[in-house]
């Protein structure tokens, strides 16, 4: 088992030194892009969130292989016997989500949550339940709820080879650490488009004041969408020229079909009631980026609590009635902080994506910085 664990790890290293590099590609906040008026949490991501750790593996093979794994644990223990508060919402329900019905009814979440391909769903969640079955404590479980999720990477990955295996969800797990995230082409993000531009992996947090409980709402996305791009209140798709309904015919560029997920966490203690209410404010984030939500796209937004003292609550062999959670007139703040991060890691995961060419040639241009810096001068930004 060591030797092959070895094998898998010098597999992965190898796909992920053909990856582009992204370092020079700056975030928003080093743009000057800042929406919103709440500060960020120290590193401006999901695992600004205490107990949450990001895992991501990316497969670039050859010429046409782009696509990949990025899994969100909202704490590193057990999560079936430590179950997290949780709520799915669905904006426009166009794909691919295993595990919603279950937490739709129960108000909980058992597993890590982990992001891909749309014909790698399947594969995916078996690699979830060989993990959770794997652990000590759930020997005799026989009914295991996986959450993935998923936006369609065909259009630069060879989405039929169904390239992601039960290993590479694995490795996501096990390699899952709290701290940076990486943004851009990586893990599930390596094959998406945003608005004709290239998409990818982004994150953002925001910081509540201690007068309002000091939480922490930290959201990433996988971004797959379209329709008329917008940066904090910038109109960048149409100073590009690149936006849904230019003209009379919606180029492959300009199709604002496809798939965005979102994932929020938060510290707060809020049941899955109130982690709904939470979850439909990511979708008024989207909304400020300019997505049209179209036909064909799939936006889902996975919401849980990390706060330790709703956990105890779920636990498998004891349930306790009356957990101590947030009152929905406490919600505001916390509704507002989910708005702001949305938007900001959906610009994150634009702008640290880099250009990729993929399946049979096909190539999708990362967003141009120089041109987006001379729009901001342009509106006095």
């Amino acid at each position: 088992m060591r030797i092959y664990l070895a094998i898998l790890t010098i597999s992965f290293a190898a796909n992920l030194s053909a990856q582009p590099d992204a370092t020079s590609r700056p975030r928003a906040r080093e743009l000057g892009l800042a929406p919103g008026v709440l500060p960020t949490g120290e590193l401006n991501a999901i695992t600004d969130v205490p107990g949450v750790k990001v895992g991501q593996v990316t497969i670039w093979r050859g010429s046409d292989v782009r696509t990949g794994v990025t899994t969100i644990l909202p704490h590193g223990g057990n999560l079936f016997q430590e179950k997290v508060p949780g709520a799915i919402h669905l904006g426009n329900a166009f794909g691919k989500l295993i595990g919603y019905t279950q937490v739709r009814e129960l108000g909980t979440i058992e597993s890590p949550i982990v992001l891909t391909g749309t014909l790698a769903v399947w594969n995916a969640a078996n690699g979830v339940v060989s993990y959770l079955m794997g652990l000590p404590g759930n020997e005799n479980v026989r009914s295991f709820n996986p959450v993935v999720g998923e936006t369609n990477d065909g259009g630069l990955n060879d989405i039929r080879g169904r390239h992601v295996k039960e290993e590479h969800v694995l490795e996501s797990i096990r390699i899952a650490r709290s701290g940076p995230v990486q943004e851009g082409v990586v893990g599930a993000g390596t094959g998406t488009s945003a608005f004709g531009w290239k998409g990818g992996i982004g994150t953002s947090s925001r910081k509540l004041p201690e007068s309002l409980g000091g939480y922490t709402v930290g959201v990433l996305v996988q971004s797959n969408f379209g329709g008329i791009l917008q940066m904090d209140g910038l109109p960048v798709g149409e100073e590009l020229g690149r936006y849904y309904l230019r003209d009379a015919t919606t180029s492959d560029e300009e199709n604002p079909d496809g798939s965005i997920m979102m994932v929020v966490a938060t510290d707060a203690p809020v049941l899955s009631a109130g982690l709904e209410r939470v979850a439909k404010r990511a979708m008024l984030g989207l909304s400020r980026t300019g997505a049209t939500s179209s036909n064909g796209s799939g936006d889902y937004v996975i919401a849980f609590s990390t706060a330790p003292e709703l956990r105890s609550a779920f636990t498998s062999r004891e349930l306790k009635d009356g957990a101590p959670s947030l009152r929905n007139d406490k919600l505001s703040p916390i509704f507002q902080a989910t708005i702001e991060a949305t938007e900001e890691a959906i610009y994150n995961s634009m702008l640290k994506a880099v250009d990729v060419t993929g399946r049979d040639g096909n190539h999708r241009e990362a967003l141009p910085i120089d041109r987006l810096r001379e729009i901001m001068k342009k509106y006095n930004r």
